[in-house]
């Protein structure tokens, strides 16, 4: 089951964190892997790993907000079968303290950049007659989270393009959904803390962690178990949807 054997997936911010999680267990699975990374050494990294696990797969630096080398990126890989969107940036802060210039970076990154994959991914999928497009959304994308205004429009727009494109690609044989995390520990979220909350690693660490109500951060690996699932066969009548991947926060935390 969940075999991606001959299958070529696409995967934005695959050098890190959910992004290499996933690049790591679809080529596990049996994909040929396609990273698409501004990190182009981070990308390079994980192909390496992958491929000393026997796995195939290939890095491309490229920055998801400029549509012309998205364009140029996705002509040298040709046919696929599954686009990931994941790539990704988190700003703090809220309407009245975010800067025009941070706005529109996280924009550009996180809305424009998933638009960018969609407007250069959607016709290769349309020509294989069929595919899977799944995009990282948030928790924040439906609950309101403190200091988070730009990066929730940033996820509430990936909300609303997964329920758009699923609806309007449907006759094409293309699913489209989306995964939304609440917390989950990698290598930016202690990079994160580190810069935002100098000296009180710790202390945030435990109390981000116990917003959770199962009382941890989510792991990168059950995200990817959770975006296999979605983008293998098994998952052939699922589309238009979300799901929380969030301890039980969205629910639960009262």
């Amino acid at each position: 089951m969940f075999s991606l054997k001959g299958k070529s997936a696409i995967i934005t911010g695959g050098g890190s964190g959910i992004g290499k999680a996933i690049s790591m267990l679809f080529a596990k699975q049996g994909a040929k892997v396609h990273i698409i990374e501004l990190n182009a050494d981070a990308a390079q990294q994980t192909v390496t790993e992958i491929e000393a696990a026997g796995g195939v797969a290939a890095a491309y630096g490229c920055d998801v907000s400029n549509q012309e080398a998205v364009v140029n990126t996705f002509s040298q890989i040709g046919e696929i079968d599954i686009l990931v969107n994941n790539a990704g940036i988190a700003h703090i802060g809220k309407a009245d303290t975010t800067s025009e210039e941070d706005f529109t970076k996280v924009f550009n990154v996180n809305v424009k950049g998933a638009y960018n994959c969609l407007y250069a991914g959607i016709p290769a999928l349309k020509k294989s007659g069929s595919g899977v497009i799944l995009n990282m959304a948030s928790i924040a994308a439906v609950v309101g989270i403190t200091d988070r205004f730009a990066y929730s429009m940033s996820k509430g727009a990936i909300f609303a393009m997964t329920l758009s494109v699923a609806r309007d690609y449907m006759a094409d044989g293309i699913r489209c959904n989306s995964i939304s995390p609440a917390r989950v520990h990698t290598p930016f979220v202690d990079g994160f803390i580190a810069k935002n909350y100098a000296g009180q690693e710790a202390e945030i660490f435990e109390k981000l962690s116990k917003s959770q109500p199962v009382g941890r951060m989510g792991k990168p690996e059950e995200v990817a178990s959770l975006a296999l699932y979605l983008c293998s066969e098994e998952a052939g009548f699922i589309t238009g949807n979300d799901y929380p991947l969030d301890g039980g926060f969205i629910k639960l935390n009262n």
